[in-house]
């Protein structure tokens, strides 16, 4: 019987994990960074405007993970919400369909990235 022992592949495995999180963080920043442009401009998966408040409140985290808005009426405008009347007002969905533009985009280029 023959015996192979592979030596140092800790150090690989190692190495491969920490390129690997690299990669998906770079990805990651990118995508974040994008949603954020998208949000402060116009069109599709912009923030609405009405006084430019909540567009100005866009922001991204310190290390690049996260993405959002510091209006505290941010998700009424997003999901919907009743007045003081009892009126409705549905949500604009703004949010999420930035999301749903930069999903494809997010997918191809981790894929770009893990292929290098």
């Amino acid at each position: 019987m023959i015996k192979y022992e592979l030596l140092g592949t800790e150090l690989l495995a190692t190495d491969l994990q920490k390129k690997s999180e690299t990669d998906f963080k770079k990805v990651l920043q990118k995508s974040i960074l994008e949603i954020r442009n998208r949000a402060v401009g116009s069109g599709v998966g912009g923030t609405p405007v009405d006084t430019s408040e909540l567009r100005m409140s866009a922001g991204v985290s310190a290390d690049g993970s996260m993405f959002g808005y510091t209006k505290h009426y941010a998700p009424h405008v997003e999901h919907g919400h009743r007045t003081s009347n009892g009126r409705y007002v549905p949500g604009q969905y703004f949010l999420r369909a930035n999301v749903n533009i930069q999903q494809e985009i997010f997918r191809a280029d981790l894929i770009a990235e893990l292929r290098k």
